[in-house]
């Protein structure tokens, strides 16, 4: 902007020069015009006069001495005439052009320039200059926002009905818009123009599923059981088999269902959503069993055949000693330090045996397809639940430690009550 009126002055003192430039060019050259007419008049004058007096030295009116007194007293007033400013033997003296007309010819070019700038301009863009473009959804409440994506997609498919892509993504628009109803009905419009696919039954029977309140029935069960008929593999079907084990605490069944998912190498889906799925399902079964998953393999055998482990020495701060309880379980778990926050190795132990070093490798993996070895550092996670919780809870201890390198050992202190 800075730069912008820089070379807004500079035009206007272009134009004002190119004003009043001339107007002071002009002043000086009448100046001078004026200084030689005056100038050649008096000499004009002095020439006559002096040739007068020569005739009338030739005529004998004046002897020699009037002669040169007169023509001394002569060249004395041309020399006095010369220095002054004026003349007023001059019948016409020139007039110069007054300062009126540049004054008002600058007045007119500001005001013309003013005028159009203020009505053809951009001044208030400049006084006020834009802001960032709002949201088109600013202001609109989530389920607003949803609405108005449905009606935009509604449009879209009445605009193209044969549209099967279409049909599909307004059928998964219904679900999150709690239209089940009519996200049956377009799952049924797009299997009407493209035939039956596993990929069509399992939204279809998660929109049943819902609208069952999050209940199995014959009719669900039996689009699921034909889903996975046509593809064993079809994710939207395993999520769905996956939930509604977990909400029936059949959480090693939705642990199968998920990891068959990430088994299935398919790049369509998000593999961290489902770890930490399967991480939740895990941890369920923990606080259930006492037992973490793979603990049957956790055995001198086992852990003697794999290369990368971390030892962890625990001990409970002195200051904090009396916040134990018998009761108290120590979850342990030791996540990457770089990339998803994923945890690669968990076990628990109860807080009656501390302090203790415990041993975390890939037979206490979380499940998936990242373990332990896998991590060049990791940090390590322990946490006394009063509640038997394995997420942190007030009243909880916690300690940290913030990388170790896979193959090396660590000293944890539970020193901080969670608040």
């Amino acid at each position: 902007m800075t730069t912008f009126w820089i070379f807004i002055a500079l035009v206007v003192v272009i134009s004002l020069m190119l004003i009043w430039v001339p107007h002071f060019r002009q002043q000086k050259m009448l100046a001078a015009e004026e200084s030689g007419v005056r100038k050649q008049t008096n000499l004009e004058l002095f020439n006559e006069r002096s040739s007068v007096l020569e005739k009338e030295l030739e005529d004998g009116l004046l002897d020699q001495t009037e002669f040169d007194a007169l023509k001394k007293e002569l060249e004395i007033g041309l020399l006095q005439d010369m220095k002054q400013d004026g003349d007023d033997s001059l019948d016409t003296k020139i007039q110069s052009k007054g300062i009126l007309w540049p004054s008002v010819m600058t007045v007119c070019i500001l005001g013309i320039s003013g005028y159009f700038y203020q009505t053809l301009g951009a001044y208030q863009e400049l006084s006020n200059p834009p802001q960032a473009e709002a949201s088109p959804h600013q202001g609109m409440s989530p389920e607003q926002i949803m609405a108005q994506r449905v009606q935009m997609m509604e449009q879209q498919v009445q605009a193209d009905p044969e549209n099967s892509q279409a049909w599909f993504s307004l059928g998964h628009a219904y679900i999150s818009a709690n239209q089940f109803d009519q996200a049956i009905a377009s799952f049924d419009k797009v299997m009407e123009l493209v035939g039956t696919a596993a990929e069509l039954l399992g939204p279809k029977a998660t929109a049943m599923y819902y609208k069952n309140g999050q209940q199995m029935n014959p009719q669900i069960q039996a689009l699921v059981d034909q889903s996975l008929a046509l593809d064993a593999q079809d994710p939207s079907t395993l999520l769905l088999v996956g939930m509604d084990s977990f909400f029936t605490a059949d959480y090693q069944s939705a642990i199968n269902a998920w990891q068959t998912i990430l088994d299935s190498g398919r790049s369509d889906i998000d593999r961290t959503a489902v770890m930490n799925a399967i991480e939740s399902a895990n941890m369920r079964i923990q606080a259930e069993t006492g037992e973490m998953p793979n603990d049957s393999n956790h055995n001198p055998m086992t852990q003697a055949t794999t290369a990368k482990t971390v030892d962890v020495e625990i001990a409970i701060s002195p200051e904090l000693a009396d916040k134990v309880s018998s009761t108290d379980m120590v979850f342990i778990f030791a996540r990457s330090t770089q990339g998803p926050k994923v945890p690669l190795a968990a076990t628990k132990i109860s807080a009656n045996s501390l302090p203790v070093t415990v041993t975390l490798d890939d037979s206490t993996s979380m499940g998936g397809d990242v373990k332990l070895s896998s991590a060049e550092n990791v940090e390590i996670i322990a946490v006394l639940s009063k509640h038997g919780s394995v997420k942190a809870q007030t009243g909880d201890l916690k300690g940290v430690v913030a990388s170790v390198a896979v193959g090396k050992e660590a000293k944890l202190t539970l020193d901080t009550v969670v608040q």
